[in-house]
């Protein structure tokens, strides 16, 4: 299996699917009752399991319900500075989308 970084999206989505899949095992989950424990249709979650395509409402329900809400924690956290001359390097941050000209 190829380091999560070398991926492809399709590839990670399998790989996070076939992890949700091993804790269902180790739990001795039926599909159908994970399913249900995360309020999903059981067709959501058997597609899931088998191609890693789920809606992104209804993988977060899973991901709550196997305890794993912490590994989102580090998603999308800005970068730390280890000095200040990266601090300094950085560009403010925008607050809001550039304006549309009218035309």
């Amino acid at each position: 299996m190829l380091h999560l970084d070398l991926q492809s999206a399709d590839e990670l989505a399998l790989t996070l699917a076939q992890r949700l899949r091993a804790l269902r095992l180790h739990r001795s989950w039926t599909q159908i009752e994970a399913a249900s424990r995360a309020g999903v249709t059981v067709a959501s979650y058997k597609r899931f399991e088998r191609t890693g395509e789920i809606a992104l409402k209804s993988l977060l329900k899973i991901i709550m319900v196997f305890d794993q809400v912490e590994h989102l924690t580090p998603l999308f956290q800005l970068p730390v500075f280890r000095t200040l001359d990266e601090a300094v390097a950085v560009a403010p941050l925008r607050q809001r989308a550039p304006r549309r000209r009218s035309r």
